[in-house]
């Protein structure tokens, strides 16, 4: 079964490589894409106006580690 994350947060520059704190932020997982697309929405929203700040689906084969071990 595939898990989802929703992962992002504000970033350095508009090019999205290095998140302002070091680390993106990490919701998930969640067993549906709807759930992880509902999660999505609300944090795109809520930073809308932000043009360095963005959020993205990432599917997880539950074998491997999430996308966002430190």
């Amino acid at each position: 079964m595939q898990l989802y994350w929703v992962v992002g947060g504000e970033y350095t520059g508009t090019d999205f490589k290095k998140p302002v704190n070091g680390h993106e932020i990490c919701k998930g997982p969640f067993k549906t894409y709807q759930k992880a697309k509902e999660v999505w929405k609300a944090l795109a929203w809520s930073s809308v106006d932000d043009c360095n700040t963005r959020f993205r689906i990432e599917a997880q084969d539950p074998e491997d580690a999430p996308p966002c071990t430190d």
